[in-house]
C-alpha cells in the first residue's frame, strides 16, 4: 500500500468508519464532512479550523468528523487561492492584481498583518467569491456521500450485528 493511500486511511477512512460504529447518523456524518471539505477550502489561510467548529457547534454536527475533513483540504485550499481571486474579481467587476500563491506566502513571512494589508483586496474578492460557490458546492458534496455513507452505515451495522448477535 503505497504511503498516500495508508495515510487517507488512517486519518479519514478509518475515524470516519469509527464514527459511524458509533452510532452517528450517515446523513449527519454525511453534511459534516461536506461542509468540512468546503470550508476547507476558505481561501482565507487561518480560518478554516475556527469557522468549522462554529458550524459544528452552531448545528450540532459532527466536530472530529468536520474538522477531519477541513484538515484534509489543506493541500487543495493553497490551490484554489488564487482561482478564488479571479473569480471575485470578475464578479465584483475589479480589475486583476497581480498575486500568486509564491508571493502570498512569501508575505506571511513577514508577518501576518503585514500581509493581510497588501493582500486586503485579494481576500476580499476571494472571501466573497467562496461565500458564493460554497453553499451550492456543500450541497452537491452532501448528495455524492450522503449514498456512500449510508452503504458503508449498513455495512458497519452488518458486522455489528455479525460481531455482536
Amino acid at each position: 500500500m503505497n504511503p498516500v493511500t495508508r495515510w487517507l486511511r488512517r486519518y479519514i477512512r478509518d475515524p470516519l468508519w469509527a464514527l459511524l460504529r458509533q452510532g452517528i447518523a450517515p446523513d449527519r456524518l454525511a453534511l459534516s464532512v461536506a461542509i468540512g471539505i468546503v470550508v476547507g477550502n476558505v481561501p482565507i489561510l487561518g480560518i478554516s479550523t475556527l469557522l468549522c467548529t462554529a458550524i459544528a457547534l452552531g448545528f450540532r454536527l459532527n466536530l472530529p468528523a468536520i474538522q477531519a475533513a477541513q484538515a484534509a483540504m489543506a493541500p487543495t485550499q493553497i490551490l484554489l487561492i488564487i482561482p478564488f481571486v479571479r473569480l471575485g474579481e470578475w464578479l465584483l467587476g475589479a480589475p486583476r492584481q497581480a498575486v500568486s500563491v509564491k508571493a502570498g506566502l512569501a508575505l506571511l513571512g513577514q508577518g501576518v498583518g503585514h500581509a493581510v494589508v497588501v493582500l486586503w483586496d485579494a481576500i476580499v474578492h476571494a472571501g466573497i467569491a467562496w461565500c458564493l460557490v460554497a453553499p451550492a458546492a456543500i450541497f452537491l458534496i452532501y448528495r455524492l456521500l450522503k449514498p456512500f455513507f449510508e452503504r458503508a452505515g449498513r455495512q458497519v451495522s452488518t458486522l455489528q450485528r455479525v460481531e455482536h448477535p
